[in-house]
């Protein structure tokens, strides 16, 4: 069934591209940008068979997901990010996966976890507060899981209890028009939410550290393959899957544009060896990161699948190269348009756009090197790793 969603996205290649400029324009997915995602299937591949998923492979999902930025980074980038949040919540109670799944399988939900909350602990659950910037693909979302900690009655004592990941519906948060205005992925629509006083069930609920863990899957009773999977195979990985695709896309771009591009001299620039070994080097880069990235996961799934626990070791290499795959794969993108010429600059170009997309890609939170490049190294050494680095391994 995975099959059929990448057929779906390559059937859809022309409609995603042609509708990226729009996208952009708007400062969000068109309405019928999502409706096409949806009908791939693509957000629920790491869904759960009972509410209409198709718990399929990991690294199916994230070749879905670098396919479909290949085609518009934007999308990619949606699909990449809400793809991975039914993963999160299937480590949730059943009630809670059927207050958002039972009435539509195809529910989607938006983030961001970062902290910005502050929640104050009530009978039965929590009162929450704070504005959120980034929740990318929000305006087609019925729910959005926010990070918050928890404070006292005076707001004092944040950071005591870790981030907390709290769900909420629609009805509880206010989505700020006019928020996103950025350089890159303005197709997103990551804009800020905001939530005043909203009362979050304690079922709703669910500590950052349980799930980064796998504590969380063990408690929820999870036994497939796909929910015992580390988190930092998962969601940090949907987003390098989605700044390859982008940097696949301009290299597609880049062929295209040189094939019968002129330089200054008039001579045809495919008779440069020089720029033909760029090209092709900047190729060879790319797709290092994507097998690099896949073979990570493919060793973490098969340790999964004999019923072992993937060891921290392992899953610090592969941060560490999740990491360095997205820059990889970028650094190659920026070699490659220095040697596009002023043309690339046009914005009826969609090099410029892919650029500009793979680069506000980058600077997601999850692409910072210095947490999981120490991590790495003192694991290497043999050295004890601080807690707070191994908070997001």
């Amino acid at each position: 069934m995975a099959n059929d969603v990448l057929e779906q996205i390559e059937g859809s290649r022309v409609q995603l591209g042609a509708q990226a400029a729009e996208a952009e324009e708007l400062g969000t997915l068109p309405t019928h940008t999502a409706d096409i995602l949806r009908k791939t299937g693509v957000v629920r591949m790491l869904q759960p068979a009972k509410h209409g998923g198709l718990e399929a492979d990991p690294r199916e999902f994230l070749d879905a997901v670098i396919m479909t930025a290949e085609s518009c980074g934007a999308a990619g980038w949606v699909a990449g990010v809400l793809g991975s949040h039914p993963w999160q919540l299937a480590l949730m109670p059943e009630s809670v996966q059927d207050d958002v799944w039972a009435a539509d399988p195809d529910t989607w939900i938006a983030s961001p976890f970062s902290p910005f909350g502050k929640a104050r602990k009530v009978e039965g659950g929590y009162l929450l507060s704070g504005r959120w910037p980034f929740s990318s693909g929000t305006d087609h979302c019925e729910w959005a899981w926010l990070g918050a900690t928890v404070v006292d009655a005076e707001g004092d004592g944040a950071g005591a209890d870790g981030t907390l990941h709290m769900l909420l519906p629609r009805s509880d948060y206010t989505i700020i028009d006019g928020s996103w205005n950025a350089v890159g992925l303005r197709g997103s629509g990551s804009k800020d939410v905001t939530v005043s006083g909203a009362f979050v069930p304690a079922e709703r609920v669910i500590a950052e550290q349980k799930i980064v863990s796998g504590v969380a899957a063990r408690e929820a009773g999870r036994s497939e393959n796909l929910f015992r999977m580390p988190w930092s195979a998962i969601f940090p990985n949907a987003i390098t899957a989605a700044i390859i695709g982008m940097c696949r896309g301009a290299l597609a771009a880049s062929f295209d544009y040189q094939r019968d591009r002129v330089d200054e001299s008039g001579r045809l620039v495919r008779e440069d060896n020089f720029l033909l070994a760029q090209l092709s080097e900047c190729h060879s880069e790319v797709e290092s990161a994507r097998v690099q990235m896949m073979a990570n996961v493919g060793r973490m799934w098969d340790i999964v699948g004999s019923g072992k626990e993937v060891p921290f070791e392992l899953r610090a290499a592969a941060r560490c190269d999740q990491v360095r795959g997205s820059r990889r794969a970028v650094e190659a993108l920026d070699r490659l348009y220095s040697h596009s010429g002023g043309n690339a600059l046009r914005s009826d170009r969609p090099m410029q756009r892919f650029w500009r997309d793979a680069h506000a890609g980058l600077n997601h939170a999850i692409n910072v090197y210095s947490g999981p490049y120490r991590a790495y190294a003192l694991t290497r050494m043999g050295a004890a790793v601080p807690p707070g680095l191994r908070r997001d391994v």
